[in-house]
């Protein structure tokens, strides 16, 4: 039986299709519409009479695609993802060289031609069933690759700034600007032994932290827990972050348009896309040279907030300051821890201690917790005070019970 007609004639015409093709994407397709004729010619006509010779091919010799056929499609994909072409326009193009191929043989295609039609009609429908999933698969895996390469350019710039090594030149590599400053957040959460619930938690953080900047936060994250870089929108503040003390949620909702607001909304924004309590503190860094000093702030506060058992929430040096001191190293800790000792047989007079301290030694509050009479808490509060020679309302025991949690 004899090649039919129309296969020999599209084989024949595949250079002036290919020319057609090149320009009706540069006047059709939104991406190539933007191309310069160079590019056209250059990169796009090429793929195309790559594609067409294989989709011709296939037709004349009335089979689907080789492993090698598809190799080559997915490697002429390759090469438009890596020059930056979007997929959508990719696929389009798929599409409309279809359209047009077919319309060119409805054209060419006489009456007693017809039924031919509609056989190749089911070709070429067969053709872009075979090949969207492999130019899709080809910009998955570029794109994958990219991502990859991406993240390893910021994860050096990162890097280089928690060690206060230049950056410049990686910053530039990656595509990232440095600010002037920074806000260092180091974050602690219960860690997920589940692996894919941990990656979700790092991707929800992560947006929560990019939505707050307004553009990619350079951060070091394992679910609830990393370090993070977050661009200074503001003045540091001293006097952020109190609301962490006495038991209160530090990361209130809104409520003002400080930095202290702005960054306890962001402590708030993540638990609420998380679901999951976190600790975050943070120190100020102005320019990247003091970016290593205020994450080992950071990190220290980070880790005195969870020795001392504080609530999750946003916490800054001024939180624990006066903790933070107490806890240098020395023999003064140890004596200073000492001075409960003689309450170590009277466990009801160690948790009276620690809850009048707890709040903020106010007596009504301390017996509604300890749920006993104002009579009671009295007499223990006096038993503290012959046993340890301290006033229950001064600092010493205080500073003492902090010691206790710190040795």
């Amino acid at each position: 039986m004899s090649e039919p007609r129309l296969h020999l004639w599209l084989a024949e015409r595949l250079p002036d299709l290919a020319s057609r093709l090149v320009d009706e994407f540069g006047r059709r397709v939104p991406y190539y519409a933007e191309q310069p004729r160079e590019v056209l010619d250059g990169q796009l006509r090429p793929a195309i009479e790559a594609n067409l010779r294989i989709a011709v091919k296939t037709l004349r010799q009335q089979r689907t695609f080789t492993v090698d056929e598809r190799a080559e499609v997915i490697d002429w994909s390759a090469r438009r993802a890596e020059q930056g072409v979007p997929l959508e326009a990719v696929l389009t193009a798929y599409h409309l060289a279809i359209e047009l191929c077919w319309q060119a043989l409805v054209e060419e295609a006489d009456e007693e031609e017809a039924r031919e039609l509609g056989a190749l009609a089911l070709h070429f429908f067969g053709y872009l069933r075979s090949v969207v999933p492999a130019v899709a698969l080809a910009h998955a895996q570029e794109g994958r690759e990219r991502y990859g390469e991406l993240r390893a350019a910021r994860r050096a710039v990162l890097d280089a700034l928690l060690a206060g090594a230049p950056a410049d030149a990686p910053a530039l590599r990656a595509g990232v600007p440095l600010a002037a400053a920074y806000d260092v957040l180091v974050l602690r959460g219960d860690p997920d032994p589940d692996p894919a619930v941990t990656r979700q938690l790092t991707r929800q953080v992560q947006s929560v932290l990019d939505a707050h900047a307004g553009g990619h936060v350079l951060a070091m994250l394992d679910g609830m827990s990393g370090t993070a870089l977050l661009p200074a929108k503001g003045a540091p503040d001293a006097a952020c972050g109190r609301s962490a003390r006495a038991g209160r949620t530090p990361a209130r909702q809104g409520g003002g348009d400080g930095p202290a607001d702005a960054l306890e909304s962001l402590v708030g924004r993540i638990v609420l896309a998380t679901d999951r309590a976190v600790t975050v503190t943070t120190a100020p860094a102005t320019g990247a040279e003091a970016i290593p000093g205020a994450l080992r702030e950071a990190s220290e506060v980070a880790e005195l907030v969870l020795r001392l058992g504080r609530p999750p929430g946003l916490y800054r040096m001024t939180d624990v300051l006066l903790e933070y001191q107490i806890a240098r190293p020395g023999n003064g800790l140890a004596q200073l821890a000492a001075r409960l000792d003689p309450l170590d047989d009277r466990p009801e007079l160690m948790e009276t201690l620690r809850v009048y301290v707890d709040q903020g030694h106010n007596r009504r509050r301390a017996a509604e917790t300890l749920q006993v009479h104002r009579n009671t808490l009295d007499y223990r509060l006096r038993g503290i005070a012959a046993l340890t020679g301290l006033d229950p309302s001064g600092p010493e025991l205080a500073a003492a019970l902090t010691a206790r949690a710190l040795r």
